[in-house]
């Protein structure tokens, strides 16, 4: 992932952009927002986007449908996306959610000490997978060609269709369960982390 990558924060109202943008502020990376569904996928499909905080219903294009077209590209399904909600508990949304592949359902209002831990867990655990895979790329061109500058059979027919290498899975993008959830949390900074008194969102 480019050291400018960005999380993209996707709501139709103004407002609630701002709270985000001000909840994530003390992380330090770098933020983007969009308003409209149509527009995160543009920003997306550009690039540059490490992870999405998106709203479910919005007009037109709502959060699942963003969701359903980047699980269908390769170089969009492995984005982890943080799904919110202010519409309460949903069996049909959270099922759905999931099966999609999205890393974690936020019910608003939400409280910006959990979400930064959970933004900070995802995009970190993102941006060392997509490392991981450029160098296990890396490692397979340098092979490849000290095989070919010494003769050697690579074992590959240039006549036959090849098949792709594939990619690493990506790790499991489940958040760990926050405190007062009923579990302790996984937090890789946990330790010797103070709680926010910010007021929830």
């Amino acid at each position: 992932m480019p050291s400018d990558a960005r999380i993209l924060i996707v709501d139709d109202h103004e407002d609630t952009l701002y709270a985000l943008e001000s909840a994530l502020a003390p992380l330090g990376y770098r933020l983007g927002r969009a308003t409209s569904g149509d527009e995160a996928l543009k920003q997306v499909l550009r690039g540059q986007v490490g992870l999405l905080l998106l709203d479910v219903r919005m007009p037109g294009v709502s959060g699942l449908d963003v969701v359903r077209y980047m699980r269908r590209l390769e170089q969009t399904q492995h984005i982890p996306v943080i799904l919110l909600t202010g519409f309460g508990p949903d069996h049909e949304l959270t099922s759905a959610a999931f099966t999609l592949g999205v890393a974690d359902l936020v019910m608003k209002p939400i409280d910006p000490w959990a979400l930064r831990t959970k933004v900070r867990y995802l995009f970190d655990a993102h941006r060392r997978h997509l490392a991981l895979e450029h160098e296990v790329r890396e490692l397979r061109a340098l092979v490849k060609g000290h095989g070919e500058e010494h003769g050697e059979d690579t074992g590959e027919d240039q006549a036959a269709p090849t098949t792709p290498h594939p990619t690493l899975s990506h790790p499991d993008a489940r958040v760990p369960i926050q405190r007062g959830q009923g579990r302790t949390p996984r937090s890789p900074n946990r330790t010797g982390h103070k709680a926010c008194t910010d007021p929830p969102l």
